[in-house]
């Protein structure tokens, strides 16, 4: 099979990540609480991370609840694991700030 699309390994993540979503029974919150669990735990880079961030503020999750979820994993995963799953959500948070402004000085 193949494919016209220009973005054929992005496309392909995408209807992955769409197939596990509707298939899951978790709610939302607690999806992305797992799946960011899952990230630090493989030491995933920020940019596996930039996937989570909206559904992240559609569901309302906080801060606090993202630490306590790095917490919660610590005593599993290892402090060095903890420490760069930290690292990597502030950067793709700095990723999505740095666009959000630049999106607003294109607006304004």
């Amino acid at each position: 099979m193949t494919t016209s699309s220009e973005t054929p390994v992005l496309d392909t993540l995408a209807a992955m990540t769409l197939d596990s979503v509707e298939r899951c029974g978790l709610p939302p919150d607690m999806l992305i609480l797992t799946r960011i669990a899952a990230l630090a735990a493989m030491d995933a880079p920020a940019v596996s991370y930039l996937a989570h961030i909206d559904p992240a503020i559609q569901t309302y999750l906080t801060p606090a609840q993202m630490q306590d979820v790095l917490v919660a994993i610590a005593p599993i995963v290892g402090t060095a694991r903890v420490m760069s799953a930290a690292t990597h959500i502030t950067e793709a948070l700095g990723y999505v700030i740095a666009v959000a402004e630049g999106e607003a000085g294109l607006e304004a």
